[in-house]
């Protein structure tokens, strides 16, 4: 009786923990293979980077320079015999006037006949200056009655370091600009062949075309594009400067790679660059002291 209860007891123990052996089993597998089909992929290596392929472009080479605007063709206009008094004014400064106008008339104090002389204009421009008061006395050798802007042109006239006089040239484009007016375009009209000696300052003349915002006595800027160079171009968010010259880093099978440039022009937001790269390198478009030679990136073009 004892044996046949032993027996009994034995077995009725055994087939619960079999079957808790067949089902933590079943378990772990499941979980595996659910774990397998929805793992992560694992992340892309290195660190993200803007970059751009290097192109071609062409700058231009230019020259500021700063001065007045003054009369191309400044004529001055006198009576022919002194002791004539201003009876009347038929034009006034700043109008325009043709060859042959009327401008004033002169008459003797004493009013005496045939004494009244008229005074034309010998040429076609603005007037600068001229009588403004009834009565005043005209003279023949001193101030000038009347100062005409003949056809109305005038120059921009600058002083120019003796180094730079050499790459200046009559017929060069320019760009004038004057505050409170659009930029107007010019050329070099005249470009002087000597050199103050106590300066070390030449002159150049810079013709704008005509404006009739422009005024005479004006302080002006020019820019005078002197010559252009092509070559590849970066931005200059590229390059990095230091003690030893400027380098930009490239990227080449995701990894960073410096180069040593040599720079060259400059024009709004880009460097010509002579020496160090050419067309079709990958550069890093934002360069920084955080990336070294060697390290893994990630490139992303900079149109994405």
């Amino acid at each position: 009786m004892r044996t046949f209860l032993s027996h009994r007891s034995t077995r009725a123990s055994a087939v619960p923990l079999s079957a808790a052996i067949a089902a933590a089993v079943l378990l772990a597998l499941t979980v595996s293979s659910f774990g397998a089909d929805t793992a992560a992929p694992s992340p892309p290596t290195g660190m993200a980077v803007t970059v751009a392929k290097v192109k071609n472009a062409c700058f231009s080479d230019t020259l500021v320079v700063m001065g007045n605007l003054l009369p191309h063709n400044e004529v001055l206009v006198r009576p022919d015999r002194e002791g004539l008094q201003i009876k009347e004014i038929s034009a006034e400064v700043g109008t325009s006037v043709r060859a042959g106008q009327l401008l004033a008339r002169l008459s003797a104090p004493n009013d005496a006949p045939g004494s009244t002389t008229s005074i034309n204009a010998p040429v076609a421009g603005v007037i600068l200056a001229g009588p403004s008061v009834i009565g005043e006395m005209a003279s023949a050798r001193g101030d000038p009655l009347f100062r005409i802007l003949g056809g109305g042109d005038m120059d921009l006239s600058a002083d120019v370091p003796a180094k730079d006089t050499a790459r200046l040239a009559v017929g060069q484009a320019a760009r004038i600009k004057v505050a409170g007016v659009d930029e107007t375009p010019g050329k070099v009209r005249l470009v002087s062949t000597t050199v103050d000696p106590s300066t070390q300052l030449g002159k150049v003349s810079i013709s704008p075309q005509r404006n009739p915002l422009l005024r005479v006595g004006a302080f002006a800027q020019a820019t005078i594009t002197v010559g252009q160079a092509c070559g590849v171009a970066v931005p200059l968010s590229a390059l990095l400067f230091g003690p030893d010259g400027s380098v930009v880093q490239t990227v080449h099978n995701d990894r960073v790679e410096t180069r040593r440039v040599k720079i060259g022009l400059f024009a709004q937001n880009e460097a010509q660059i002579r020496e160090g790269l050419a067309e079709g390198d990958l550069i890093v478009v934002r360069a920084g002291a955080f990336l070294r030679d060697g390290d893994r990136v990630r490139p992303v073009g900079a149109d994405e």
